[in-house]
């Protein structure tokens, strides 16, 4: 029987989500918190707000199931609470410490974000480029203040990036159909796996020993633990686009830390947004350089 899902989180029955939020509610009040429970995030009295996306997808796929989401629930609420309550890492750590945990990271376009995070080159449609710190309980945003006692924001994104060259992917895989589709997959349990869109190029020729094509490659940032690329060069760029827009949407509805479900062309350094798939999830949205690329290699 197919149960009515939840508004916000479509992997979700609504009484699933309905269980998720009380877990919430209750796990904070335990511990002496008093938070308001939204659909897709709480809000404790001084103002804190957590978003649940990520909790949400984290119980989803524990195979587990639903006995174990108390648990997860209580796991994720103390690590949000340290959080809150520990030393602030910029004042706790050597500079030099700092350094070799500062990476380049994506999170979602918000206009009440633009204020603190705004600072990044504008690279990714849709996605904002932050410093974060690599800590070994979370992955701590620098907002733009903080990073004024840090250094100068060019060299600390250079160091940065020289960090993100270095992070391990766990697993490369091809994915591939028999209408031609065809595209790379890298994953891994580093928060950053998804900021390798920053060294494509770099990225295209340690997985593929391929040097980029003149014609771009493009490019999917479903979520934070994961990248996938095609390098185009012939006419399987329109079934590989294709391919690449459903599995975006999977990976961006059904896993934590979601970026994205769109297709980008990675062109010479910048990004343009290709295609992505509608909200029913029924239609793919192609724009017009993805028609044009497509007929490029139309008769090829």
């Amino acid at each position: 029987m197919d149960l009515p899902r939840d508004g916000e989180f479509a992997f979700l029955s609504e009484a699933e989500a309905a269980r998720l939020r009380t877990f919430v509610r209750e796990a904070f009040a335990e511990r002496g918190i008093e938070v308001t429970v939204e659909p897709g995030r709480v809000t404790t009295v001084s103002g804190w707000r957590f978003g649940l996306s990520n909790l949400a997808a984290v119980c989803h796929h524990d195979s587990r199931g639903p006995r174990c989401w108390r648990t997860l629930v209580d796991e994720h609420v103390d690590r949000v609470i340290r959080s809150m309550d520990g030393p602030q890492a910029l004042r706790a750590l050597p500079h030099e410490r700092l350094l070799a945990q500062l990476y380049p990271r994506f999170i979602p376009s918000d206009p009440a974000l633009l204020k603190a995070f705004g600072y990044g080159p504008r690279s990714v449609p849709g996605l904002l480029e932050v410093l974060a710190l690599d800590l070994p309980e979370t992955v701590d945003m620098l907002t733009a203040d903080s990073l004024s006692d840090l250094g100068e924001i060019t060299a600390l994104r250079d160091r940065a990036f020289q960090n993100l060259r270095a992070v391990r992917v766990d697993r490369h895989k091809v994915v591939k159909d028999k209408d031609g589709s065809h595209f790379d997959v890298l994953t891994g349990g580093s928060y950053f796996i998804a900021s390798l869109a920053l060294v494509l190029d770099e990225v295209v020729r340690r997985y593929t020993k391929d040097a980029p094509a003149p014609d771009g490659i493009l490019v999917t940032l479903p979520h934070r633990h994961q990248l996938a690329f095609h390098v185009i060069r012939d006419r399987s760029v329109a079934p590989s686009l294709h391919a690449m827009a459903r599995f975006a949407a999977m990976g961006f509805e059904q896993s934590p830390g979601a970026l994205s479900p769109s297709v980008f062309w990675w062109h010479e350094g910048s990004f343009t947004q290709v295609a992505t798939q509608d909200n029913a999830g029924l239609h793919i949205r192609l724009t017009q350089e993805a028609m044009d690329l497509a007929a490029r290699f139309a008769g090829g």
